[in-house]
């Protein structure tokens, strides 16, 4: 089926949302789109079982051009939030443990610079981000801190002209090869939260991969340890002042965030009612019985739903006009609806559905960790409420 079939076919578009996006939209998302089904799906399985990253696909990732995002300037793209969208949906329709690799250096650790640093760190970091010379890392979770992120226990001490930081990160996306880490830790002085800029190889940081996972097995999480780990004092993120900054940071990466689990649910619906219509049982298609057809309406709805609504978000973005709960809401609802998505998708499947090599187990794997990182369904929950109550309700 090529691209232009693809996109046309009113069982895989039902609402016609290909006529929602500009071309230059159109374009980054085919583009993306060829490259992870040429690139990506012959190989991923193999890495998936094994859980290894593919590292060959990095200089071709590169040559995409759409490291950065929305991020203008600094040799980033300068993407619509929803060409930046459709990146993720593309890469999470074909494989999590890439997408997310991408989103944490091109999303969570370029956006702490772009917002959080000064214009010299913009300067020096992006440019080589963007082109993804260098790869980027983003350590907030703690052991004993993960949706209470407020509350992180790392410290950082000034010493001289140096900050000398301790303690301990869980769970972060690409730290073990990352020449680049942004830590979160609570400045000793203020007793607030600062961001700082720690490069590979910097004595006293030691970054471990952590195995027996059930999702996103390609994707190499880590284990941090700072004791006494030293960077001179430019390395502090100059806006960081409080843990308010890193909240903006998350807020704008959370719509990508929903975008993904927006790929996860295309990709478990296509893949369902194609099997449909190919797998016979008493003599016929399953796609002829009514129990399987109900499934696969369920699954549409839901899937269209969100694809309106994260495209609205991402457009609300760009109009400078979104707001925390906004996003919040979009990454809880698209990563509860896509779990249900991709476990029914699975049911469809049968037995078969159960094998890496159809597909759907990753994504039914993966989308386990989706609902859980960047906010829990449970916190996103809360953020929403406080908008619309105007009380907070976290503890």
């Amino acid at each position: 089926m090529t691209m232009q079939e693809h996109t046309n076919d009113p069982a895989l578009d039902f609402y016609q949302f290909d006529l929602l996006l500009t071309p230059e939209e159109r374009e980054v998302r085919d583009r993306v789109r060829s490259f992870m089904q040429r690139e990506v799906k012959p190989i991923i399985n193999e890495y998936w079982e094994k859980g290894e990253f593919p590292f060959e696909l990095i200089p071709k990732l590169a040559e995409l051009k759409v490291c950065g995002g929305t991020i203008q300037g600094y040799g980033c793209p300068g993407l619509s939030s929803v060409a930046t969208g459709l990146v993720a949906a593309e890469m999470a329709k074909v494989d999590g443990s890439v997408c997310t690799f991408f989103g944490v250096t091109s999303g969570l650790a370029m956006s702490s610079i772009y917002y959080c640093g000064s214009e010299a760190q913009k300067e020096y970091w992006l440019p080589k981000l963007a082109s993804m010379e260098k790869i980027g890392a983003f350590a907030l979770t703690e052991p004993h801190n993960g949706s209470d992120a407020s509350h992180i226990q790392t410290t950082a001490r000034l010493d001289g002209d140096h900050y000398v930081l301790n303690g301990e990160k869980r769970w972060i996306g690409n730290a073990s090869f990352a020449d680049v880490i942004i830590v979160w830790a609570r400045d000793e002085a203020t007793n607030q939260v600062s961001g700082f800029l720690v490069e590979k190889d910097t004595p006293g940081f030691e970054a471990t991969v952590m195995h027996g996972k059930i999702a996103k097995r390609a994707l190499w999480n880590a284990e941090i340890k700072l004791d006494n780990c030293r960077i001179h004092a430019i390395n502090r993120l100059e806006k960081a002042r409080s843990f308010k900054d890193t909240a903006v940071v998350l807020a704008n990466t959370r719509f990508g965030v929903a975008w993904e689990g927006v790929g996860h649910a295309q990709a478990a619906y296509e893949m369902a009612l194609r099997y449909s219509q190919e797998r016979k049982q008493f003599g016929k298609p399953i796609a002829g019985y009514q129990l399987i057809q109900e499934k696969l309406v369920k699954m549409l709805a839901e899937v269209v739903a969100m694809e309106l609504t994260t495209w609205r978000l991402s457009v609300l973005r760009d109009q400078g006009l979104m707001t925390d709960g906004q996003s919040s809401l979009a990454k809880m609802n698209n990563s509860a609806k896509a779990r249900q998505i991709v476990a029914l998708g699975r049911e469809i499947f049968g037995g078969n559905g159960l094998l890496l090599e159809n597909h759907i187990a990753r994504h039914f794997a993966d989308m386990e960790a989706v609902y859980t990182y960047e906010g829990s369904n449970e916190i996103n929950t809360l953020v929403v409420g406080r908008e619309i109550t105007g009380v907070a309700a976290f503890v």
